[in-house]
């Protein structure tokens, strides 16, 4: 990093510049603005739901239907694509923002020094070389490298993560060191604290560092959730096995059946409608919506739908810590005091809490009081509750100190009064200590400073004992406790008082250098949040890994990382380190490293892309800008609600509303349950496909009547399936649910168990439709009469069947499995209703031709599926025996 003169000489501008100068630059430069993103209308997210192959099938079949003038048929099948669409249309709703809110970051006014003088010009008028004055509260509008600095502190927590304000000075550093380190730097986007500063700018817009996270974000990709990809892959295979069946069992019918050509082809686009379950994208839909409306009750927003399946698939979390795993507000954690180490409890700035000695007894002692009245008023900050929650104005770690005081037992209202401030020396960078000059309205005064541990311990020559009374100052001993809170990743500051004068109305930085006495030391953590841990606790039960990604230091990424109970924290990888790794290296080291530290967006990025390289489903929290590109390219992006940036919500797909890590395990376990959910949706509707497409493909090949119409598969695929099948979306949470490992990313929804369950029922469902059209023909001789039992057998075996698929491998005829829940009882009601209406209302009657049956028929086709759920009651009972008996 050159220095500012040289920046100055390098931009040609030694002096501020002239408006005609900055006009010249701004047409060489462009404006102090991040490109616009690229709109994305309605029109294109419309063509993105028309890309499915389902669709391709039923939109052809509905085309040629109408073609042979069947314009019912036809109709129907139009309106099963046109609704499947909208669904998705409507569902879909991510809109790409995240580049629009980092635009939003950007300061729209900047205080600038030009030849003509001061200014307030628009950020987005700035140009490289122009001279930016900063004070607190400003958004930094563009890259400055400062001149100069007054106590200068900047919030970098949306580039960094890291939880407080950052000293900022007028010094080089390294040309390579890490963005939390440039030290002589300050970024647009980022918040001035306290203090003022002068910079010149160095770099606007796109070229500025969060235009260039911003370019990152434009060139991730968002990857296809699992079971889209699942979706997709089974869409496409069973629609190349309809279309190719169809065209075998046409030019076969021709051959074999005699039927005439516009009949053969309608029985065709029948065998189509039979075989594509159009109901299972409703079916997924609807069981997404409820897993999305059960997530909101846990206060977790999910953005994109099928991300909720997606959680139950995470292997990996990666967390950033600041806010996420943190509370993000400092806390007091510990004091040593001359022959005493003391703890405090509680958390953040909450006023609940004690200051406990080594036994866990609440300490109390002259010295500790001395402490807490130094803590409190050799500060500027202010703590107060505001509608139950806990507000601070002022410095972080000075709002930590105040809460500390008053869980030590000081009155930190009545202090103010009690003992009045007549001077003060504020904190400088250079002189890296903070003094007050109090007294007590009884003409006693004393000067307490607080400040780097080493700065205060050369202050001082004497420190103070438990007792109260001052002996010699032990440097030794004090050297070696700050060498030991620095490894556990406290921040530490010294506290120390020096007796006044009589009449000392002023304080001189010469007059405190010597003859201090030292109070003691407090270290300062942005602690756990307590339900971080027994969520990451609950993660490893359920076999995912916690990575924590941070931009904070590695000393205090290990403490942190300990604290929370996270696996290999004697390891902390760097961002320095990573970047000696390509890309093989890091797939092989990620898996063994779980804290990594002083990391940047590029690093973030390229490690989810590693964790997702080994074939894991990578889970990423976050909440600033430095976050969004890899919560954009995570398999699951999860953003802060409360204190998360407006970019990182919007990259992200799930949104915590109370930015708590708990909310995470609870995601993965309704994720998990939605998964199973579908595993049943798919057994329960894939063998009524099954059962209408062998009845056709039988009756084709045979010559036979086709049992089914194509319009009357329709409603059953359409009508009684879905409400069925829906029912399965409330089934809850199986009770080992977190107690097993996560499935692979690439595992089938069709596998083992289930393609046997699917073709053994298919069966079952081919021999009662037959069975029905037989038995109807025996007693009737009409073909509507045989086509209406037909379906209503076909229903009832679904409606039996819906029982024995809740309980996959345990037996359905108990209570519960008869009785189930109220929202099955419904969905039994409403199919029994709309199929009566199917079988004796003549405008059913008439568009899809059907008949009004007999009791006796009806019973019959109740009676069928009385068999169906016996014969699977006792298919598990053989299959759990057979499991029993091993394979010897």
């Amino acid at each position: 990093m050159l220095e500012p003169a040289d920046v100055r000489e390098q931009l040609k501008a030694e002096s501020p510049l002239s408006d005609e100068e900055a006009g010249n630059r701004l047409v060489s430069y462009g404006p102090n603005a991040l490109p616009e993103a690229r709109a994305k209308g309605p029109w294109a997210r419309l063509g993105r739901q028309l890309r499915n192959f389902l669709i391709y099938v039923l939109a052809t079949a509905a085309v040629i239907t109408a073609s042979l003038g069947q314009w019912v048929d036809a109709g129907v099948i139009a309106a099963v694509v046109v609704i499947q669409t909208l669904v998705g249309f409507i569902q879909e709703g991510k809109a790409e923002q995240a580049l629009s809110a980092i635009r939003h970051m950007l300061a729209p006014k900047a205080r600038v020094l030009r030849s003509g003088g001061q200014h307030q010009l628009d950020a987005a008028n700035l140009v490289p070389g122009d001279t930016v004055l900063l004070e607190p509260g400003d958004r930094v509008p563009a890259d400055l490298r400062l001149e100069k600095s007054h106590n200068l502190k900047i919030d970098e927590a949306i580039l960094t993560g890291e939880s407080e304000a950052v000293d900022k000075s007028t010094g080089a550093v390294s040309a390579d060191a890490p963005l939390g380190d440039q030290s002589g730097m300050a970024f647009s986007g980022t918040m001035v604290a306290t203090g003022t500063g002068r910079g010149i700018v160095v770099r606007t817009g796109a070229r500025t560092e969060i235009g260039r996270i911003s370019g990152l974000l434009a060139q991730t990709t968002t990857l296809k959730t699992p079971l889209l990809e699942q979706m997709d892959r089974f869409a496409r295979v069973l629609s190349i096995i309809v279309i190719l069946t169809g065209i075998a069992i046409f030019f076969g019918g021709l051959v074999f059946s005699g039927l005439p050509f516009r009949e053969l082809f309608m029985a065709v686009v029948g065998l189509t409608v039979a075989a594509i379950p159009e109901g299972l994208p409703a079916i997924l839909t609807i069981t997404l919506a409820i897993g999305v409306r059960q997530m909101a009750r846990r206060k977790a927003v999910v953005r994109r739908m099928p991300v909720i399946e997606t959680l139950g698939a995470v292997s990996v979390i990666c967390s950033d810590k600041t806010g996420t795993l943190t509370r993000n507000e400092m806390m007091v954690t510990r004091a040593v005091l001359s022959g005493a180490r003391l703890e405090v409890t509680g958390e953040g700035y909450g006023f609940e809490g004690a200051v406990n000695g080594e036994q866990g007894q609440q300490a109390k002692s002259p010295l500790l009081d001395e402490l807490a009245r130094a803590a409190a008023l050799c500060n500027d900050a202010h703590v107060h509750q505001e509608s139950g929650r806990v507000r601070i104005n002022g410095d972080p770690m000075e709002a930590a100190l105040s809460v500390f005081a008053r869980k030590a037992g000081f009155d930190v209202h009545s202090s103010s009064a009690d003992w009045p401030r007549k001077d003060e020396v504020p904190f400088d960078t250079q002189n890296r200590f903070m003094a007050t000059l109090n007294h007590d309205h009884h003409g006693h005064s004393v000067i307490y400073l607080k400040g780097a541990p080493e700065r205060i311990l050369d202050m001082c020559s004497g420190e103070v004992t438990e007792s109260g009374e001052v002996s010699g100052l032990n440097r030794g001993f004090w050297d070696q406790v700050i060498t030991e809170m620095a490894t556990e990743g406290l921040r530490i500051l010294a506290l120390a008082r020096k007796p006044a004068r009589p009449g000392l109305s002023e304080l001189a930085i010469e007059e405190l250098e010597q003859g201090a006495e030292l109070l003691g030391l407090v270290g300062l953590l942005d602690p756990p949040r307590q339900e971080a841990i027994r969520a990451i606790a609950d993660c490893h039960d359920a076999g995912i890994r916690v990575k924590m990604i941070t931009g904070d230091h590695g000393v205090t990424a290990g403490a942190i990382a300990r604290k929370l109970g996270l696996k290999n924290t004697d390891h902390v990888l760097t961002g320095r380190e990573l970047d000696q790794l390509d890309d093989k290296q890091l797939r092989e080291l990620v898996g063994e490293v779980d804290v990594f530290a002083r990391t940047s967006p590029e690093h973030k990025l390229r490690l989810v892309t590693a964790l997702q390289a080994q074939h894991g489903v990578v889970a990423m929290t976050g909440d600033g800008v430095n976050d969004a590109p890899a919560l954009k390219r995570a398999d699951v992006g999860i953003a802060m609600g409360v204190k998360g940036s407006e970019a990182a919500r919007e990259a992200s797909s799930v949104v915590l509303l109370d930015d708590n890590f708990a909310s995470i395990a609870a995601a993965v376990r309704e994720g998990r349950t939605v998964y199973t959910n579908l595993k049943k949706g798919i057994a329960f509707m894939l063998p009524i496909n099954g059962g209408e497409s062998i009845s056709l493909i039988t009756a084709l090949l045979l010559g036979l009547t086709l049992p089914i119409s194509a319009l009357q598969i329709l409603w059953v695929n359409m009508v009684s399936s879905v409400v069925l099948a829906m029912t399965l979306a409330f089934e809850p949470a199986e009770p080992d649910v977190m107690k097993k490992p996560p499935r692979l990313r690439d595992e089938s929804l069709l596998q083992g168990f289930v393609v046997w369950r699917v073709a053994f029922v298919s069966l079952l469902f081919l021999t009662g439709i037959f069975a029905a059209w037989y038995w109807a023909m025996h007693h009737d001789s009409s073909e509507t009469t045989a086509r209406t039992l037909a379906v209503n057998t076909l229903v009832a075996m679904e409606v039996f069947y819906l029982f024995a698929v809740r309980y996959l491998d345990s037996p359905s005829i108990t209570l519960r499995g008869v009785l189930g829940t109220p929202i099955v009882l419904l969905a039994v009601a409403t199919v029994i209703a709309l199929q009566l209406l199917f079988t004796y209302l003549p405008w059913f009657n008439g568009t899809f031709g059907t008949e009004a049956l007999s009791l006796g028929m009806l019973a019959f086709a109740a009676g069928a599926g009385v068999v169906v759920l016996v014969v699977l009651e006792i298919e598990t009972a053989l299959r759990k025996r057979l499991l029993r008996a091993g394979p010897g």
